[in-house]
């Protein structure tokens, strides 16, 4: 599998995972030192969103690829935009779908790539 492959699929195991609450998966596949950035500016650390979707604060119930694009490769980091349709209940609202963009960051550690830093936004 190519950087660019492994890259992509990383991208859709993160969707997957966060839909199924595979709190085991989303641990593996992010560094420590990962912050989410949501639409609202809130930088949130990586332990903390995995705690509210363990707990369901943070509900994800389906993401459908729309688009990958802008995938850039350079050494050992990258970034792409994912574009989904997420449909989600977050921090108590009601349940509502996101046409959400996800500007992700990933580093090559040891020959395997990680998620290093995301920033929410909508297209």
């Amino acid at each position: 599998m190519t950087d660019k492959e492994q890259i992509i699929e990383l991208y859709r195991v993160e969707n997957e995972a966060m839909v199924n609450k595979d709190i085991t998966k989303l641990n593996e596949i992010l560094v420590p030192s990962m912050k989410l950035t949501h639409m609202t500016g809130y930088v949130q650390k990586k332990l903390d969103w995995i705690d509210q979707i363990q707990n369901e604060q943070m509900k994800y119930f389906s993401s459908i690829e729309d688009n990958i694009k802008d995938i850039v490769i350079d050494g050992d980091s990258a970034s792409l935009i994912g574009q989904n349709q997420v449909r989600a209940s977050i921090w108590g609202g009601g349940i509502n779908t996101w046409p959400l963009q996800m500007k992700m960051y990933f580093v090559k550690q040891n020959d395997q790539w990680f998620i290093s830093d995301q920033i929410a936004s909508t297209y």
